[in-house]
């Protein structure tokens, strides 16, 4: 099974307890032990639970980050990143730049990105994609 990094978007599927996401979650922890996400997954979710004031949430949250393991944002990826923001404003497909960041932390640590929002990781060139909601 390949190693992958999980988008916020599954992320929240996976804590509203999607059935499909939650399935291959733990498919892909009886072969790896741990999920990956990113630093910004990490952010995305942490600010949206804490403006929400979700403070069981949060603790569930907080639990899973420990159990997990979070990859950073570092010079390589950043790298990864520049380019991927620079490609895609040259050809006219801009796409956000938290989703180029995730993109980024993928490539640097050669993980596809498990998401359901294809459309935008779709315009980063060289990112491999999954979508764990089909």
């Amino acid at each position: 099974m390949t190693l992958v990094l999980i988008d916020t978007d599954i992320l929240s599927r996976f804590f509203r307890r999607d059935p499909k996401v939650v399935a291959r979650f733990g498919e892909y922890v009886q072969h790896h032990q741990v999920i990956e996400f990113s630093i910004v997954s990490y952010y995305e979710i942490l600010s949206g639970l804490r403006h929400r004031d979700a403070y069981r949430q949060l603790e569930v949250f907080m639990e899973f980050s420990r159990e997990n393991r979070i990859l950073p944002l570092n010079r390589e990826s950043a790298d990864h990143a520049a380019r991927l923001y620079a490609e895609t404003r040259k050809a006219g497909t801009p796409v956000d730049d938290i989703d180029i960041l995730i993109a980024g932390i993928a490539l640097a640590h050669d993980r596809v990105v498990v998401t359901h929002n294809t459309a935008h990781f779709g315009m980063l060139p060289g990112v491999m994609l999954e979508d764990w909601t089909l």
